[in-house]
């Protein structure tokens, strides 16, 4: 099963195959400030089995070790790869042709929260991230 996403102007795509490893909310303040939302969700995918690219795509190194991708016409962020994570990449699940598909397992790096927007959805929370190779494996 192949699935499928782009940005708002349609100049970069992202497609992968098979299942999520894991799907997930991140409250970090990074996170926050590259997409201007109170939190971003995340999909975590295999990333031998992922693709994104298309004439307007653009990669930000926002930290070290940790690069963004996001479509330079439009300013849609579509995607993050970090070292910390080797052999996965992290699509937003807006971006995704059926984000309603969308179904999160945890929040994480919860202590950042802003206290304005809160969520009651009985899902875990990770005060911070993983240092691990897969999300969500981190002390409450």
């Amino acid at each position: 099963m192949t699935t499928r996403g782009r940005c708002l102007c349609g100049g970069v795509a992202f497609a992968y195959e098979g299942a999520p490893l894991w799907q997930g909310y991140c409250h970090c303040e990074s996170c926050r400030r590259a997409t201007g939302s109170p939190v971003a969700a995340f999909i975590g995918v295999d990333s031998a089995g992922a693709r994104i690219g298309g004439e307007t795509l653009a990669v930000h190194d926002s930290s070290p070790g940790v690069r963004r991708s996001f479509c330079r016409r439009c300013g849609t962020p579509l995607a993050y790869q970090a070292d910390r994570f080797p052999g996965e990449l992290h699509f937003y699940a807006a971006g995704l042709e059926r984000p309603q598909d969308f179904v999160p397992q945890f929040h994480v790096f919860y202590e950042e929260r802003l206290p304005w927007f809160d969520l009651d959805d009985g899902l875990p929370r990770y005060r911070k991230g993983s240092d691990g190779a897969k999300m969500g494996k981190d002390e409450s």
